[in-house]
């Protein structure tokens, strides 16, 4: 009954058009109600409380980290270091965006501003080269959902704070993965692209591969600052999110002198407005939370899923399909939010290593982002390279079944994501 009442709920309210943060509070009075136990004194501590978190601090910081570096110039010296190193092999404009995409990741964290950036910068260039638009638009969108999966990840930072799991494991875990989608990626492009006539770009001469790199290390320098910080205990994630917004302010506007003075303010303007919604919802998701402890409703959640339990891998393929339909109409952060204080203690009950399970249902998550009709990459891409949708499903179709394929092997090779993840660790 509880379920019942979780599911009908949340569902009834975004159906009506509801913001999902006012949905998961309605859910969670629905949930109070029925366990005989309304307080709005309580439903507003634990509303307010959700956001008195030191944790959550890192979600600003990286949002304004990703909105600097777009205009700071970060982003570009990246796409122009891959464009020297593989721009002249066949099809290389599609690798650029890859190894683009891999190491704008380590920058960000998030898919959409990686979109936005990839999108304005790469496909013209893919267009003019003699790359169908609509499977470069595709590629873009596929190769920009790895934002998510290697560290800095605002994602992971969700998902430790909504289940408790450790977001420094989380974005160690989640490297190798993400560098893997990467590579599933590479070999779907290659084989749909390589029957394409492309006009190939001139190889780049050793003085100028030098001259690209000489200017991209400071780019560079932030991923390996922050992934070796948290590797040896330097600093938190928060702290890292801290670090990563004023070494990309100092580079911005001291190294690069892309940044003005004039600019820094509708930069923090827009990352603040985006900051504001992701936290109000997880503030909402948090109150749903701690009622779902309350009414014990993992516990009703192994029961149903009790066949599958003796079964890991046969729970794991379960509960990622059951994910992919879920993304095709629910953005990844609510989803992230609604379905990971569910879930995590339903694979713990079943003996699966959680922050093996935490990374998987990222990517499954941002998978998600580009399956229509919801998904958010593809809006983004569609808007930013004036291209329509029905156009970017078709080109992104067999990048998704690739990465669709590599979530797969995941789930029947957990090694695949353990020992690497053991490892980086260490």
């Amino acid at each position: 009954m509880t379920i019942l009442i979780f599911v009908t709920s949340l569902l009834a309210a975004m159906a009506i058009g509801m913001p999902i943060a006012y949905a998961l509070i309605l859910c969670g009075v629905a949930l109070m109600l029925q366990l005989d136990m309304y307080d709005a004194q309580i439903l507003a501590q634990n509303l307010v409380g959700g956001t008195d978190s030191f944790t959550l601090l890192a979600v600003p910081f990286f949002m304004l980290a990703g909105e600097v570096m777009n205009v700071g110039g970060l982003s570009r010296r990246i796409v122009n270091l891959a464009l020297t190193l593989v721009g002249h092999v066949r099809g290389g404009l599609g690798y650029v965006a890859i190894i683009a995409a891999c190491i704008l990741s380590a920058l960000s964290g998030s898919a959409a501003a990686d979109a936005a950036a990839l999108g304005a910068l790469l496909v013209p260039m893919m267009v003019k080269a003699g790359h169908d638009k609509a499977r470069s638009v595709g590629l873009v969108a596929s190769a920009s959902i790895i934002g998510p999966i290697i560290p800095p990840s605002i994602a992971f930072i969700l998902l430790g704070v909504t289940t408790n799991l450790s977001i420094s494991k989380l974005f160690m875990a989640g490297i190798a993965p993400g560098l893997m989608i990467g590579l599933a990626l590479a070999v779907a492009w290659f084989i749909v692209a390589r029957k394409e006539k492309t006009e190939l770009r001139p190889r780049t001469s050793a003085a100028e591969r030098l001259k690209v790199l000489r200017e991209s290390l400071w780019a560079l320098g932030l991923p390996v600052i922050i992934i070796f910080g948290l590797k040896f205990g330097l600093f938190t994630p928060t702290e890292a999110a801290v670090v990563a917004a004023v070494y990309a302010l100092f580079v911005s506007m001291v190294i690069y002198r892309e940044l003005s003075l004039s600019q820094i303010y509708g930069v923090f303007v827009s990352s603040a407005k985006i900051t504001s919604v992701v936290i109000f919802m997880v503030s909402a998701a948090l109150v749903s939370a701690w009622l779902i402890t309350i009414a014990d409703l993992p516990g009703q959640v192994v029961e149903l899923l009790a066949p599958f339990m003796e079964s890991p891998r046969l729970l794991m393929l379960v509960i990622m399909i059951l994910i992919v339909v879920v993304g095709t109409a629910m953005d990844m952060a609510p989803t992230i939010l609604i379905l990971g204080p569910v879930l995590v203690p339903v694979v713990v009950a079943a003996g699966i290593e959680p922050i093996y399970f935490g990374v998987l249902f990222i990517i499954n998550n941002s998978i998600g982002l580009i399956t229509p009709p919801v998904g958010t990459v593809l809006n983004v891409t569609a808007g930013v390279t004036r291209t329509s949708m029905d156009a970017v499903i078709r080109g992104v179709t067999p990048f998704m079944i690739a990465q669709l394929i590599m979530l797969g092997l995941m789930i029947v090779f957990p090694e695949l994501v353990t020992v690497p993840a053991a490892w980086l660790s260490r």
